[in-house]
């Protein structure tokens, strides 16, 4: 441990310290994070917001479903709500952060972790995503507080998440990923509207041991609504177990050492006396787990990135293929586990909705090829996945369709698998009428990954951030500028930071 960083022993009550640890991080305590984390943490909010108001502008069901749940959830001026994503109204804030993260997480197009830390030997590698700022927004709301100390609350949120994902992984046991969020969410809501540590330890306690959700969600030949609310019915508990504990309602202690929940209970540790981890977090400075976060940039499940990556770089090194006309006679893709299990089982050949096709990586390369032939183009932004590529007429594309039939992807084995996830390794190898057969090098660190070009990956994620806003507001610079500045925000800023002009397809809601 430095003194830029606590670790939370697992010989303690971690629940506890983590309430203590937080409200001591809000209230100033320690050294202040580096200017370069909150550039970075301002960004990964821009962009899950964008993603957020397009996703309801272009109607997707669970989002408006939820939204419109929220919104008949109204409080009156004098008491405390927060506002969902295009609208004026105050909601309970539970309701708005269901609403708003759902929203945030529909396209599955924001930040990535896998949960990767050598430094500290903490290599779980268990997935997350940014996906619980509406969480913190709520809280500020709710409180009254200004810009700076919601951008404290979200980097904390980060913070807690991604540091359980780095020394516990709950898809080993098929618990979902979002768990490390929602207890993420419960410690840092609680800190914000001001529960105390054995508060915000019962709240912890609710979360895990009443609303554990489990891969069944997201497990299956086609995907539903429930894979991509998964975080914001956890963020909902987690809001709700605050409540709770803070009028009262004591629930289980200690949980991280309780027996009989999901953490001993799967990886049951030494000594009954203990939990089966340390939990070490940032205080400040610029080590904070949110720099070994990664962008999407596109509509696609992260594992592909590196598929993505490779395709393009052999479009790009071998512009006879989009000259020639002809689509590649075959195409293998070598990647690694546990990306070989989530986005190339079988039944991703054949995906019938856009959340199956969004995580099906003969999908997601068939349509890249597809782009690149129309556009004769091998740069990232013109080939970038956007909603328009995952209607119902896009999945059923014939040509896509004649493409997937010719990929084939094989798992590399060991010599790939440790690999990840440290990278994403991952090679492409055509085989092409004319041209012959051609390789890809092996890709470890694509675009919008943690260890890529920040400088390209910024240029490329803002076009997608342009893009989706433009999909999204009828005001998108205004709106983008609003969001960029968060720093800067008064409290009654903070209020009105998720209102905007929602440019709704017919059949969106548009109630405010």
């Amino acid at each position: 441990m430095d003194s830029l960083s606590i670790t939370l022993c697992r010989t303690s009550n971690q629940a506890l310290e983590l309430g203590i640890f937080a409200r001591e991080f809000l209230s100033g305590k320690y050294a202040p994070p580096s200017e370069s984390v909150f550039q970075r943490l301002k960004l990964f909010h821009l962009d899950s917001v964008c993603c957020a108001v397009s996703a309801l502008a272009l109607g997707t069901n669970a989002p408006n479903i939820l939204r419109n749940e929220a919104l008949r959830y109204t409080v009156t001026s004098s008491e405390a709500g927060a506002k969902c994503f295009g609208s004026h109204l105050s909601v309970t804030p539970e309701k708005a952060v269901l609403a708003n993260c759902a929203a945030v997480r529909e396209w599955d197009a924001n930040g990535t972790n896998f949960g990767f830390n050598p430094e500290q030997k903490a290599t779980a590698g268990e997935f997350g995503h940014n996906d619980f700022y509406p969480v913190a927004l709520a809280a500020a709301q709710v409180k009254g507080l200004d810009g700076h100390q919601l951008l404290l609350g979200m980097l904390l949120i980060d913070e807690i998440r991604g540091r359980l994902a780095e020394v516990f992984s709950l898809k080993d046991y098929k618990i979902d990923h979002v768990v490390h969020g929602g207890i993420a969410s419960a410690v840092v809501y609680g800190a914000m509207i001001g529960a105390t540590p054995k508060q915000i330890e019962s709240a912890v306690g609710l979360l895990v041991a009443h609303y554990i959700p489990f891969r069944a969600i997201r497990s299956g030949k086609q995907l539903s609504d429930s894979k991509g609310a998964s975080a914001a019915m956890s963020a909902e508990m987690a809001v709700l177990s605050v409540q709770r504990a803070m009028s009262g309602f004591v629930g289980p202690g200690d949980v991280f050492r309780n027996s009989q929940a999901i953490f001993c209970l799967n990886q049951p540790p030494a000594s009954t006396e203990e939990s089966p981890f340390d939990l070490t977090l940032t205080t400040g400075g610029d080590n904070f787990a949110l720099l070994g976060m990664h962008f999407k940039l596109g509509l696609y499940e992260h594992q592909s990135a590196g598929g993505i990556q490779a395709l393009i770089n052999l479009l790009r090194d071998h512009p006879q293929l989009l000259t020639s006309g002809r689509f590649p006679k075959r195409i293998q893709t070598v990647i690694y586990e546990p990306a070989y299990g989530i986005i190339c089982d079988p039944s991703k050949k054949n995906p019938q909705t856009r959340q199956t096709a969004d995580h099906s990586l003969p999908f997601i390369l068939a349509a890249v090829l597809v782009k690149a032939y129309k556009s004769q183009s091998a740069s990232w932004k013109e080939l970038m996945l956007l909603p328009e590529d995952y209607t119902e007429e896009k999945i059923h594309d014939p040509t896509i369709r004649q493409v997937i039939a010719t990929i084939d992807v094989i798992h590399g084995g060991d010599q790939y698998d440790h690999r990840y996830p440290q990278g994403i390794p991952t090679a492409v190898i055509l085989e092409h009428a004319d041209i012959g057969r051609i390789e890809s090098k092996l890709v470890m660190y694509p675009l919008g990954h943690a260890k890529s070009d920040h400088e390209e990956t910024r240029h490329i994620l803002d076009h997608k951030i342009s893009t989706l806003a433009k999909l999204g507001v009828k005001d998108p610079n205004e709106f983008v500028n609003k969001i960029k500045t968060l720093e800067d925000l008064s409290p009654s800023d903070v209020l009105s930071l998720y209102e905007c002009n929602i440019d709704w397809c017919d059949k969106a809601s548009r109630d405010c």
